[in-house]
């Protein structure tokens, strides 16, 4: 077995992974890029108020606690208190729902996931485009549908200010399914199309960061961890030149 054939397996093998892994964070459909920045705490704290005014609700957040968000935030006991917590949790709680499971179940017919991974799952691009592909479709239960994940038992948490979105369809397939082509905002909402793409932007970059909390220290450190790598390698290297002039 030469080192030509190894090769080619090893590049199919890298392939193969990334296609898979392209596939798991995708979830499918054509997916917008969400542009977040988990470094900008002005688009995380925004975020984190839409978050708790709008999901949750329904959705927890049992991963990260009240406190730890606090401090990463850069938010007071006080501000995450008054204005973030609405379940009477403690501030070193984790972030739950109140929501009681038998009847999310009645309400939606399963209960709602927790997010606190969910752009670790299906990446940030995907909830960004999921939170933007909401129609109104008077056949589910709910009345809304979702482009990106078809039949979804979740209604638009965030119609207000998107306004009503409608689904324009095509020409039926063989199956007599008409796919939908494009969707048309019917009804304006309280924000225009550029306002709304920054508030799911937000909700979304606060979503990337409850899924790795120490993604804000980490990129930090890291800068420090390449200089003192850097400065160890010279030190090593100034080294082994003077190990090596006796020995020439």
């Amino acid at each position: 077995m030469n080192k030509t054939f190894l090769a080619r397996i090893a590049a199919v093998a890298c392939g193969m992974l990334l296609s898979f892994s392209a596939l798991a964070a995708g979830g499918g459909g054509n997916l917008l890029q969400a542009g977040t920045d988990i470094s900008d705490r002005a688009s995380l704290q925004r975020g984190a108020q839409l978050y708790m005014n709008y999901c949750a609700g329904c959705h927890s957040l049992k991963y990260l606690r009240y406190s730890r968000m606090a401090e990463d935030l850069g938010l007071t006991e006080e501000e995450v208190m008054t204005h973030l917590n609405f379940t009477g949790a403690g501030f070193g709680d984790h972030i739950v729902s109140t929501m009681p499971a038998d009847k999310a179940s009645e309400w939606f017919g399963q209960v709602p996931p927790d997010l606190t991974l969910i752009t670790r799952v299906r990446g940030s691009d995907w909830v960004y485009t999921y939170l933007k592909s909401f129609y109104l479709d008077e056949t589910r239960p709910l009345g809304w549908n979702n482009t990106l994940f078809p039949n979804a038992s979740m209604p638009n948490p965030l119609w207000k200010q998107q306004g009503l979105q409608h689904a324009v369809f095509g020409e039926p397939d063989e199956s007599g399914e008409a796919p939908v082509e494009r969707l048309e905002i019917s009804t304006p909402g309280t924000q225009s199309p550029a306002e709304f793409d920054q508030t799911v932007r937000d909700l979304t970059t606060f979503l990337e960061y409850a899924g790795e909390p120490a993604a804000l220290k980490r990129q930090g450190i890291g800068v420090w961890v390449v200089l003192f790598l850097s400065f160890l390698t010279l030190l090593a290297w100034l080294l082994k030149n003077e190990y090596w002039r006796d020995v020439h």
